[in-house]
């Protein structure tokens, strides 16, 4: 199953008392072996206008993770909705590199379960 989202894709996903913003770094390999690079944004807001509103104030975002890596199982499992797509720029590629010098893990765990909430 593809996701169809690409790098630059920021995204909002809900919480039960509100909606949260990540964003795609990168993806790795097709359909079921993809690897999903996240960053997920601290705060949440009550609704998704109020995202985008976040998305397109200006000011820089919280950063709650700054990088999660997905298998492709496991991003499925939080629905999410494209707000639009901006280019990733390099200091948001910092953690991913450093993930990938420590060998780090993929998780197979939801977007909701990794940042302990439901």
């Amino acid at each position: 199953m593809s996701l169809g989202f690409a790098a630059g894709d920021d995204l909002v996903f809900q919480v039960e008392s509100g909606f949260g913003l990540a964003r795609v770094l990168a993806s790795e390999g097709e359909g079921e072996a993809a690897v999903w690079h996240v960053l997920v944004y601290e705060d949440f807001y009550p609704d998704v206008e109020a995202a985008e509103a976040a998305l397109g104030g200006g000011a820089a975002l919280a950063v709650r993770n700054a990088h999660i890596a997905f298998t492709e199982h496991a991003f499925t499992k939080t629905p999410a909705a494209r707000l639009g797509n901006r280019p990733v720029e390099a200091g948001e590629l910092a953690a991913l590199e450093a993930w990938r010098a420590a060998g780090g893990a993929v998780q197979d765990r939801s977007l909701l379960q990794m940042i302990g909430v439901r």
